[in-house]
């Protein structure tokens, strides 16, 4: 694959690069004074008065400090002064924004996850008009700081509806205790890692994550007008909040019930084991965490019968990380690089101590990053993640008669599903290829809910200069 040479100065950071910090915080913010709201954009551009400014991809020769970067909803963009006819070139899925009643079910935010439910004036989409997001490397008083000044600048532009702190765990885990960031997409064109993590996993065309270039389906998605277009992409932010206890209650219940270890159901569900190596290449146990360059090197489908995985005899196709990026299975839709995701979030929310059980609110806040919301992120969430029959019929390699892959999936997916206790459900392959006497476990309930949710629009930096343009004059 070609890749192209990419103008990283004019693409907003965090759509090419993992920052790798330990704090951030989310401004939700909106629109009081669209004149005063354009003249705060230039400011966050161009770092003016003690401001930091908008973070782009360009590669620097010691890492900041801090970084910043925003999203625009489509009603933000309308009170900035974008007109109708060119909103309408935008992706419908944004036009109808996260909140929609639409979305919301196509998604799954029904029920306790429901929009109407959702926090920090998140439930009225209409106002939500701004998400921007400061991340600081490590230094608690550095965030405040530099908050303050925001604050101060926000004063008769923009209102503060309300602000969502997140905070890196140890060894980069999330609350459920998985090791994160493993599996990120790597994009044609974006800055080369500071280490290089050699797998066997396809580089991604770069218009799957940026407008304005080839994505997988030879097209381009773009907008109108060119200023807005040129080196931009949408995001979903979301706001998850995780229940740990019952998610370890799950694992103690269920692991009983099919007569195997917590740790290995953990596991199973997810497709890794908790220390991140994967189930395809380490099935019976985790072992000493593989090098980052291993972590990723596996395929699902392989001819050599020791290493094929197809009908999930290893890792379950319904697993959390399967569903996600099912690699080289055959799955519905296109293959799976015309769905990868982007994922830039982190953990919210105190640890959770098993001795000291708390109820205090933690899970995930972040941005999912794509060059399409309805064919990655809206794909992901109801073909991949709500589904049990994403999955193609798919025979054993060399044994026409081995029975299909339906056969080792049932339900939703554990983490990101609805998950009511009338209808969930999650597959345990057992020994051998016939399909007979699997376990399934039934009856559990929703372990991840939604607490807040936007539909952004990520211009590159001409593009938000435009917008400081088009919102002043």
């Amino acid at each position: 694959m070609n890749s192209p040479d990419l103008p990283y100065d004019d693409i907003q950071g965090t759509i090419l690069r993992g920052y790798r910090v330990d704090l951030a915080r989310h401004f939700i913010l909106s629109v009081s004074d669209k004149a005063a709201a354009g003249e705060l954009i230039l400011k966050l551009v161009e770092g003016r008065d003690g401001l930091p400014s908008i973070t782009s991809a360009k590669r620097w020769l010691q890492k900041p400090s801090s970084f910043l970067n925003i999203g625009f909803t489509c009603p933000g963009l309308r009170m900035l002064g974008v007109g109708a006819e060119q909103l309408a070139s935008f992706e419908s899925t944004f036009q109808r924004g996260a909140t929609d009643g639409d979305t919301a079910s196509l998604v799954g935010d029904i029920g306790a996850s429901a929009p109407e439910k959702w926090i920090g004036g998140l439930a009225n989409g209409e106002q939500v008009h701004i998400v921007l997001s400061l991340w600081v490397a490590k230094d608690p008083a550095l965030l405040e700081s530099l908050s303050a000044r925001l604050r101060q600048a926000f004063a008769g532009a923009v209102s503060e509806l309300s602000a969502h702190d997140a905070q890196a765990l140890p060894d980069n885990q999330v609350h459920f205790g998985y090791r994160d960031s493993i599996a990120q997409p790597t994009i044609a064109g974006a800055p080369p890692r500071k280490r290089p993590e050699p797998d066997d996993q396809a580089v991604i065309a770069t218009g799957e994550f940026l407008l304005g270039y080839t994505n997988e389906g030879n097209g381009v998605y773009s907008v109108q007008p060119p200023e807005l277009s040129r080196n931009s992409s949408y995001a979903a932010f979301r706001i998850l909040e995780q229940d740990v206890a019952a998610f370890d209650a799950f694992l103690s219940e269920y692991a009983a019930k099919a007569g195997i270890d917590p740790e290995l159901l953990a596991a199973k569900v997810c497709g890794r084991w908790r220390n991140g190596n994967p189930l395809t290449l380490r099935p019976d146990e985790a072992g000493a965490t593989l090098p980052t360059s291993q972590l990723n090197d596996f395929n699902y489908v392989n001819a050599q019968p020791s290493q094929d995985d197809t009908l999930g005899l290893k890792c379950p196709i319904g697993s959390h990380i399967r569903r996600n990026n099912p690699r080289n299975g055959a799955v519905v839709g296109t293959d799976s690089a015309h769905h990868r995701i982007v994922r830039r979030a982190m953990p919210y929310g105190p640890a959770y101590d098993p001795e000291h059980p708390s109820a205090a609110a933690r899970g995930l806040i972040g941005y999912f990053i794509n060059a399409s919301l309805s064919n990655q992120f809206e794909f992901l969430s109801s073909q991949w993640n709500l589904l049990s029959d994403f999955v193609k019929s798919a025979t054993e390699p060399g044994n026409p008669d081995a029975g299909n892959a339906v056969f080792n999936i049932s339900g939703e997916d554990v983490f990101l599903g609805v998950n009511d206790a009338a209808d969930s459900s999650f597959t345990l392959a057992a020994p051998g290829r016939s399909g007979k006497n699997n376990t399934v476990l039934q009856g559990f309930s929703r372990m991840i809910t939604t607490r807040g949710g936007a539909y952004c629009f990520l211009p590159g930096i001409g593009g938000l200069r435009y917008l400081a343009r088009l919102a002043s004059g």
